[in-house]
């Protein structure tokens, strides 16, 4: 999945008042892996195989959140030491402080530049989720301010939406959901899939019980975030995305939609896990590398744009490829 190319290396020395300034801003900033628990969250715990997996998922942003702190400048040795299957969480949360730290010094740190540079560059869609964390993780009533990557920019608010979800609950779910009544509210609420994935481990029932107390409205965003999470993170098996497919019902191909792009992070970063494979095959009808090309032929035409209706389009073109092929 090659939207939205960057990649050059940044070698330029760092003006010493911007390394003041971010030092200024996060002299204690590191989170505690013990945010990632799910009975702190008020998560599923009756599902210890999948909440293992995905709380495992959840400290590898954090450990990628906490690496970016002492290391923003030139992160990503640090960051390829994580198990290939995580680095790409561990990018997530990367690009969550360097989204802060280019904030708290009004872009002069370039911080979300240098981590989509080299290495940074096969992970650059978890990194524009992760920019979109800072505001919702923080709570703050405050329009999110979005990088200026063309296309891939609305990410960010896909990473809002789960970020808003995660910390906030069911709660902040609702609410989420039932604000989404604009076109990036829209990208916003596929976020919140992603994390009804996490706040239920899992669990296909309680996912699509979730979804049912929500705004219909939403639901075609919710499967679309849920599809994602589903091939991104896996936590399930053959059987649970077969009831997974039964209960998306008639918002099939925006739940298609998320696994293409999961496929596409997944191929860009050159580290397609089996479980990956597994939910392509079984919802796709196709390999990863497959679904990843449908992305990319998507976008064209679109990798330009800066408008949110660009982003929509892109996932509507994806989900007419994905429709045809969709095993019944």
């Amino acid at each position: 999945m090659c939207v939205g190319s960057t990649g050059g290396v940044v070698e330029e020395p760092v003006a010493l008042p911007v390394r003041a300034a971010v030092r200024r801003a996060f002299r204690a900033p590191r989170l505690p892996l013990s945010t990632a628990d799910f009975g702190r969250r008020g998560f599923r715990t009756d599902r210890p195989v999948a909440r293992e997996a995905l709380e495992g998922h959840a400290r590898s942003f954090l450990t990628g959140f906490n690496t970016a702190v002492g290391e923003w400048r030139a992160p990503h040795a640090a960051l390829d030491r994580l198990a290939d299957e995580e680095r790409g969480f561990a990018y997530e949360g990367a690009g969550m402080f360097a989204r802060i730290a280019d904030l708290a010094t009004a872009g002069r740190a370039r911080a979300v530049e240098r981590l989509l540079s080299g290495p940074g560059h096969r992970y650059a869609h978890l990194v524009h989720v992760g920019a979109g964390w800072p505001f919702a993780a923080a709570r703050l009533p405050a329009p999110i301010p979005l990088p200026r990557t063309p296309l891939l920019r609305w990410l960010a608010l896909d990473g809002a939406g789960f970020a808003a979800a995660f910390f906030g609950g069911a709660r902040a779910l609702a609410r989420q959901c039932r604000a989404a009544t604009t076109p990036a509210a829209e990208a916003k609420v596929a976020g919140c899939g992603r994390a009804v994935w996490f706040l239920e481990s899992a669990d296909v029932a309680g996912v699509a019980r979730r979804v049912s107390t929500l705004p219909p409205a939403a639901h075609p965003s919710l499967w679309s975030g849920i599809g994602l999470a589903c091939a991104y993170a896996g936590a399930t098996d053959e059987a649970g995305r077969a009831e997974l497919v039964r209960a998306s019902g008639t918002h099939r191909p925006h739940l298609a939609q998320g696994v293409a792009f999961a496929a596409g992070a997944r191929v860009r970063s050159g580290i397609v896990p089996e479980h990956t494979r597994a939910a392509c095959a079984q919802i796709l009808g196709v390999h990863p590398e497959q679904a990843a090309a449908w992305t990319d032929a998507a976008a064209e035409g679109l990798t330009d744009s800066r408008h949110v209706h660009a982003y929509l389009r892109w996932r509507a073109r994806v989900r007419a490829l994905a429709a045809p092929v969709t095993p019944n």
